[in-house]
């Protein structure tokens, strides 16, 4: 017995250790890529000081040491969690309890979003918890509705209808300056802590009903980024933005390497007291569950456990290497473009990084694997990387005319959420519940905490209101994946039509063949 256990310990952590080496090999492909550009354009274009220089590579270092250990940790946990939560909510059969846990989810998990805090913290005027506590009540409330909707067995395309016409009809009363950041807000609230959580909240509700509606396992994070803006366009009847409060992120000036390490270790603390913060109401919220309905076992109890570790580890080293070793060097590298003879290169470098940089986000390594195992492949992680990696570059390539332009950012989303809603009902509904969750997914930390700072340092340079000009670019961000992946469902669709008519033709003449060779007499047939 003894020999027995020992070699089940072996057996995983051999297995431990592998599933680490795969996740190192997945977080270096999607992130070396990003420090190559960064490092061509400071030795080439756009020079910066050898500080921030450190600074960026030694927070790549714990960016990629993150995302490793982010990503075992939500396939061990946060959707372990998420799929038993979902299963428990849809067998209680209760709609009152349903609905008030559900609110009560939505509220904490948003709150735990290290996403929205990032937000906030670069939001001018509104105190940051006055923002978060609206944008959690938003998704608390769409989380409701995202979950009546699949429990009554409701169509997403016309649902989508209502609530953008609705956000739409808002925006012309809304003010300027919150405009952008009302739609900011929508993007990051579905990042690497609620993305995980709501879609295995989505499966587990699925698996309890036909395979019919397997489709309706997505779809949750599209509504739910519905939910912060029209919070946040309520909340602006209240405040008033006000730009000339921005303050920029402070660019480090650094010694000597002891400084380096100290830069980093004063501000670890705090993120790991965040991250803590963060966690701690979807643990309890996960253990009332456990203790009053799940009941799972002490040896799912465990690996749920270490998966938990893992996530807070993870997420504390993602958010330190991306706030302190990348917002700063995003923020200087805008003025620098800016600043040069050329400062339309900010157009194509930004539709280079954004092309790589969506790859280097948490949350879409979670919902492209999702996707790949709910369709058994017909939708693999591959092409679902090219649709997001395509529309993230095609949106900050536009996020960058805006900040040389100061064109309003409603240009720019009602004919992209226009033609979205359009195509929605001619695509497989699939196509449509993933495009417009792979639009909140795409826009997470590595645009909030780099993107958006190169963009508001581009502005600060060009002159242009940081609130309306450079605010919007995870807006942007979250609005092209909802167009390209659907037009690959599109293009799916007519090869499929195009196939089965191919095979009827085929089938067609065959059956004329066989008549023919039918009414051939044995003579004929022996000279064929």
């Amino acid at each position: 017995m003894g020999m027995s256990a020992s070699k089940r310990q072996e057996s995983g952590i051999l297995g431990m250790t592998k599933k680490l080496r795969e996740k190192w090999n997945e977080a270096l492909q999607a992130v070396l890529p990003i420090i190559a550009i960064v490092l061509v354009l400071c030795f080439v274009i756009a020079p910066i000081s050898s500080s921030i220089l450190l600074c960026f590579l030694l927070g790549a270092v714990l960016l990629l040491a993150g995302m490793m250990l982010f990503t075992l940790g939500a396939e061990l946990a946060m959707s372990p969690m998420g799929e038993r939560v979902g299963t428990c909510l849809t067998k209680s059969r209760k709609l009152p309890v349903v609905i008030g846990l559900s609110f009560l989810l939505g509220f904490i998990i948003t709150i735990s979003e290290p996403d929205l805090q990032v937000l906030a913290n670069q939001v001018p005027a509104v105190p940051n918890m006055t923002l978060i506590l609206s944008v959690a009540c938003g998704v608390g409330a769409f989380l409701v509705v995202a979950l009546l909707r699949m429990l009554f067995s409701v169509a997403l395309p016309p649902l989508l209808l209502v609530f953008y016409g609705v956000v739409f009809v808002l925006a012309m009363f809304v003010p300027k300056d919150f405009l952008s950041v009302a739609f900011d807000s929508g993007g990051v609230t579905t990042g690497p802590m609620t993305v995980p959580f709501i879609m295995a909240l989505g499966v587990g509700i699925s698996a309890t009903r036909s395979d019919r509606h397997a489709a309706d396992s997505f779809g949750l994070v599209a509504l739910c980024s519905i939910g912060p803006i029209l919070a946040v366009m309520i909340l602006s009847m209240i405040f008033k933005a006000d730009s000339s409060a921005y303050t920029p992120p402070v660019i480090p000036e650094i010694g000597d390497s002891k400084e380096l390490f100290l830069l980093f270790a004063r501000e670890l603390p705090a993120y790991m007291k965040e991250i803590a913060v963060s966690l701690l109401p979807i643990i309890l919220f996960f253990m009332i569950f456990q203790i009053f309905m799940l009941k799972l076992t002490t040896r799912k109890l465990k690996k749920i456990a270490i998966g938990l570790v893992y996530t807070y580890a993870g997420l504390v080293l993602f958010l330190t290497g991306v706030n302190v070793g990348f917002m700063p060097a995003g923020n200087y590298l805008g003025q620098v473009l800016a600043k040069s003879a050329h400062p339309l290169f900010l157009v194509p470098i930004a539709m280079i990084m954004g092309y790589f940089i969506v790859k280097a986000e948490p949350a879409v390594y979670v919902l492209n694997k999702q996707v790949e195992e709910i369709t058994d492949g017909a939708i693999s992680s591959k092409a679902m990387g090219m649709g997001l990696s395509l529309g993230v570059a095609v949106s900050l390539g536009l996020a960058m005319v805006r900040v040389l332009t100061g064109i309003s950012i409603l240009w720019f989303l009602i004919p992209g959420y226009a033609i979205a809603l359009g195509i929605s009902f001619f695509v497989p509904k699939i196509y449509t519940a993933i495009a417009f969750d792979s639009g909140g997914v795409a826009s997470g930390p590595m645009t909030a905490a780099f993107l958006l700072p190169m963009a508001q340092g581009a502005c600060s340079v060009l002159g242009g209101n940081i609130v309306t000009d450079a605010f919007g670019v995870v807006a942007m961000v979250a609005m092209t994946p909802l167009i390209t992946i659907q037009v690959m469902g599109l293009a799916s669709r007519i090869r499929a039509k195009r196939g089965a008519q191919e095979g009827m033709s085929a089938a067609h003449g065959q059956s004329e063949a066989y008549a023919a060779f039918e009414l051939l007499d044995d003579d004929a047939i022996i000279e064929l």
